[in-house]
């Protein structure tokens, strides 16, 4: 290992033993602010509540460019047994975020080492990723209304593809993606007298019915829409009472945004329908959204030509992959792209209890980061 390996490979290990959920990053981001001043010469900022940002700031300067990593964790129990195991009960880096956070500290570390004079760079540390919050957070800072970012870069780990290699792809790249909960409130009666009451069960059975027939699975077609049902609960473990409450959750996905906002549109519509159909009283709380990453094709080409330099193998890949990601907030913002690290063949599925990020693709991350910015400058 040389010695950026070396200093980074515990880093990853102890921030996948000690994870923290959306938006309590707490610790984390005191570790990412003690590597910071430890190892490199930038200017940090706290930023979205438990977020940080290391700014290297060029008086020269021509260019303003922003990596962004996410820190956060989920609420999974993790199954492996090596030594940097994690050491929370049912929280765990099961995206990979630990290793996200160690290739942009790497960065941080090899610009002070190797430092570039003619960029500004800026360096997210991003909380709360995966609740779609935290990319929200963090732009509406006072700190972006002072500063012109040329371009954003943010790489995420692929299992499923060779370690290593880069896969890119033009427009979209992920998903729209907008989970719903909709309440149903109706009257409770005696369950041999169901006629007195409101009961949401057909209701229910029609919004899923509903979600089902508005499907379009075909990932590759631009309507591609996915409505997918995700939790369901009505009434009362009491069997002498008719259900007067019921509580449906779906997850809404698409790769185009005005498609989305379609359908957004014709459920609320539907609802609206249903409500008056029944006697109910429907509500709906739309949370956990996720703009599509639109990469852009510049962006793209400047990420191939640097995979290429490396010496990396590149994956165009045809469709965009159905997950969401909340850095398509800034890739609607700014010139950008995302990009895919492949994790490995064999790699465990993300969100999979016995996940864990593979140190030997941090480099990887670390160095195409680092020539991005000398690509755009060539």
């Amino acid at each position: 290992m040389n010695k950026l390996e070396t200093l980074l490979y515990p880093l990853r290990h102890k921030l996948h033993s000690f994870p923290e959920l959306s938006g309590k990053e707490i610790k984390t981001q005191k570790l990412i602010v003690d590597f910071l001043k430890t190892h490199t010469t930038c200017n940090i900022k706290s930023i979205a509540n438990t977020g940080v940002l290391a700014i290297f700031n060029n008086e020269n300067s021509n260019k303003t460019i922003l990596f962004r990593a996410d820190i956060d964790a989920l609420p999974i129990h993790e199954i492996n047994n090596f030594k940097h195991k994690s050491k929370v009960k049912v929280v765990s880096h099961k995206c990979g975020h630990d290793g996200h956070t160690a290739i942009l500290l790497g960065l941080a570390k090899k610009i002070t080492d190797n430092p570039i004079n003619d960029t500004s760079i800026i360096l997210l540390f991003q909380p709360a990723e995966e609740i779609g919050k935290g990319a929200a957070l963090a732009l509406k800072d006072s700190f972006f209304d002072k500063i012109k970012i040329d371009y954003v870069f943010a790489l995420h780990n692929l299992p499923g593809f060779n370690k290593n290699e880069i896969v890119v792809k033009n427009e979209e790249f992920t998903s729209n993606v907008l989970s719903v909960i909709i309440t149903l409130k109706g009257k409770t009666a005696h369950a041999s007298e169901p006629e007195n009451g409101i009961n949401p069960a057909i209701a229910l059975s029609e919004i899923i019915n509903y979600s089902e027939s508005s499907n379009d699975t075909d990932p590759a077609s631009d309507n591609f829409f996915l409505s997918t049902p995700i939790y369901i609960n009505m009434g009362e473990k009491a069997y002498g009472i008719s259900a007067g409450y019921g509580e449906i959750h779906l997850t809404l996905r698409s790769r185009k945004t005005n498609l989305m906002l379609a359908n957004k549109n014709k459920l609320i519509s539907f609802l609206s329908s249903l409500e008056k159909k029944h006697h109910l009283k429907i509500s709906t709380e739309f949370i956990e959204e996720f703009y599509s990453n639109v990469n852009n094709t510049q962006a793209v080409n400047i990420v191939k030509k640097t995979a290429l330099k490396q010496g990396f193998k590149i994956n165009p890949i045809g469709t965009p992959f159905k997950w969401g990601e909340d850095f398509g907030l800034f890739t609607q913002k700014y010139k950008g792209a995302m990009f895919g690290l492949g994790a490995g063949k064999d790699s465990p599925n993300l969100h999979n209890p016995d996940y864990d990020f593979p140190n030997d693709i941090i480099m990887t991350g670390v160095n195409m980061f680092y020539n991005i910015i000398q690509e755009i400058n060539h």
